[in-house]
């Protein structure tokens, strides 16, 4: 095996002649052929695009009770550079250039009506439940919020606040920022809302069952929210529905890892066996899930991955609305989910865990705080560094022996400056970005604007593709790109991966393929690294020491690491009978976590309790090679 890797220098030069292009686009490995579609140009080398697909703002019931006042065209300001209001008073900003595409999913259910409510001139601001929320007479606030959320979960609506009317017209305006912010071929917006399904796990605490509802281009004008069915199965039914009267659409969930085991369950969301029809209806109706978002990372779990010495990375453990901690299975994880439905398949012929992977931010103030050094939280709420826990206590300069915060933000530490959904795409354009998801030829990244490729060869192919100045073109007609099924054979599979750095970010420390497969009715998995940083082969699939740290007290990093990495790589352990899932996951160098960042400006230690360092990362979607 070979690897190629431009070091710290090239770097420098690469990104000096970059410096007049887009952040977010490749420089082309061809001459760039075009076709015309309309006024766009389709570039044939496809091009790497960056946007974030869960964002809520005033109009999510839980956005506006905790202080969020900006609203969809806010949002796709922030989107595109500007800097907006974050309800606390505070000025928020996009940390690096304009995002590539965007999508306000504020939650389907209520929409819009907590703002109503605290208003006066309406009639809502004169229910029972409005006087009980707002208002100096206010008698029972959280008691009454919680029930709005329980009736979100149960799906009885509390009737006097159920205005449909009201929901639709909020949701028209919705609609209307999005079709007023997108700009062919340089921002693209979709319509989409966030579908709140959750199973009661305790009386303040569900198991998340969210999607993310996103619309090609034309969308309904009334919702499909959990008030309609609390069953994600009823939601896809009704989006075959929208498809059929001409609104294509899709579903993405997010936060598998506060599901308690039940986003990738063998059965259906009432406990009965999963059947062929819903295993394709999911399928068609969810070609991509989130792995990555504020709310942590739902790749693996150290306790489900314990030879995976990079699984504990952004662990959050909480349900939803509660401190419960979520019961950590593999019905939890994509890593794990990936492998349970090669069983699915084995029993219905459908593997409806066949799925692309994304990230997302989940802000709830319209913009997401995707850096480590500059995060700003989910929720107006947690904005300072004393309400993130990440100071000590009352001014103190050292940190008590025993720290109980004297707040109930529990989750708050477990947040992840996360994450950001790429794609490739031949045009930042509704149709190439939609139907870019739709092959799950899709990549995830837990903030940084790393690219990802993964391609799996129908034929061997040289080492000398990899200095080819056509190598994807060369890629994509040998092979089958991320998202895609490969047929197994005799001859173990070749894969080819590349990666290429965020000039804005840390320079990456390697490079890794995970296979996942089951046996004997349990996931299994191996983590190969394939490219270091160094330039030097892995050994017996793991780097050596690259050598690659960052200072706790400064928050400088030292190595140089690597701008690229590219290579061919066939796997060891290959057995053509075991159908498998193979990914790509790039890991940048350590770098400070944002909690350390908040404790290296107040000039006193990191909470203990915290993961001091990070190493960001991105993953690329599957591959799956079966019979």
């Amino acid at each position: 095996m070979r690897s190629l890797i431009l070091g710290t220098a090239s770097l420098f030069i690469l990104s000096a002649c970059q410096a007049d292009r887009p952040a977010t686009t490749d420089a082309p490995e061809t001459p760039v052929q075009t076709t015309k579609n309309g006024d766009i140009e389709l570039i044939e080398t496809k091009i790497a695009l960056f946007g974030d697909l869960h964002v809520h703002t005033t109009n999510s019931f839980d956005a506006f009770i905790f202080g969020t006042r900006t609203d969809a065209n806010d949002a796709y300001r922030f989107a595109k550079g500007e800097a907006i209001d974050n309800g606390a008073g505070i000025k928020v900003k996009l940390d690096g250039p304009p995002l590539d595409f965007y999508a306000v999913t504020d939650h389907g259910e209520y929409l819009g009506v907590v703002p109503a409510m605290r208003d006066r001139s309406t009639s809502l601001s004169k229910t029972d439940t409005a006087k009980s929320i707002f208002g100096l007479t206010a008698t029972d606030r959280r008691g009454s919020f919680l029930r709005v959320g329980q009736t979100i979960v149960s799906g009885d609506e509390i009737e006097e606040i159920y205005d449909r009317d009201l929901m639709d017209s909020v949701w028209a305006r919705n609609v209307a920022a999005a079709e007023a912010h997108n700009d062919p071929g340089t921002f693209t917006t979709f319509a989409g809302y966030e579908f709140t399904a959750m199973r009661i796990v305790s009386d303040t605490a569900a198991a998340n069952l969210h999607r993310n509802v996103i619309f090609k281009d034309s969308a309904p004008s009334r919702l499909f929210t959990t008030l309609d069915s609390p069953r994600p199965d009823q939601l896809w039914g009704w989006m075959d529905e929208q498809r059929s009267a001409g609104h294509d659409v899709l579903a993405i969930p997010h936060n598998s890892n506060a599901s308690n085991g039940m986003m990738f369950a063998f059965g259906s969301y009432n406990g009965s066996p999963m059947d062929r029809a819903e295993a394709e209806l999911r399928l068609r109706n969810e070609p991509v899930v989130e792995i990555t978002q504020v709310k942590g990372t739902s790749e693996t779990h150290p306790l489900l991955s314990p030879n995976d010495e990079w699984s504990n990375f952004e662990i959050y453990d909480n349900l939803i609305g509660g401190q419960l901690p979520s019961y950590v299975t593999d019905g939890s994880f994509v890593r794990q989910g990936l492998a349970r439905g090669f069983t699915l398949e084995e029993r219905l012929g459908v593997n409806p865990f066949q799925f692309g992977v994304i990230g997302s931010s989940d802000t709830h103030i319209s913009g997401g705080a995707y850096g480590e050094e500059r995060f700003f939280g989910k929720f107006a709420h947690d904005m300072s560094p004393e309400s993130r826990q990440t100071v000590p206590p009352k001014g103190a300069k050292t940190w008590p022996e025993s720290f109980t915060p004297e707040t109930d933000l529990i989750a708050t530490p477990q947040y992840g400056a996360s994450g950001l959904a790429g794609v490739w795409a031949r045009a930042n354009t509704r149709g190439e970005i939609f139907d870019a998801m739709a092959k799950k030829e899709t990549f995830g990244t837990s903030g940084p604007r790393m690219k990802v490729r993964f391609f799996a060869m129908r034929d061997r192919v040289g080492e000398d593709i990899l200095d080819a100045p056509n190598m994807v073109d060369l890629a994509y007609a040998a092979g089958a790109p991320m998202g895609s099924k490969s047929e197994a054979g005799r001859q173990a599979p070749q894969f080819l991966a590349w990666a290429s750095r965020d000039a804005n970010s840390a320079p990456l420390e390697r490079m890794q393929v995970i296979k996942s497969w089951m046996k004997d009715g349990r996931p299994q998995e191996r983590v190969y690294d394939i490219a270091c940083a160094d330039g030097r082969n892995p050994i017996e699939g793991r780097c050596p020491d690259q050598n690659l740290t960052v200072d706790l007290s400064t928050c400088e990093q030292s190595g140089s690491g690597a701008a690229e990495l590219k290579t061919l790589w066939v796997d060891p352990d290959y057995d053509a009978k075991t159908p498998t899932a193979y990914y790509v996951r790039v890991l940048e160098a350590p770098k400070c976590r944002w909690s350390t960042w908040d404790a290296v400006r107040n000039g006193t230690a990191p909470n203990p309790d915290m993961l001091s360092s990070v190493q960001d990362r991105a993953w690329s979607s599957a591959i799956w090679v079966t019979q």
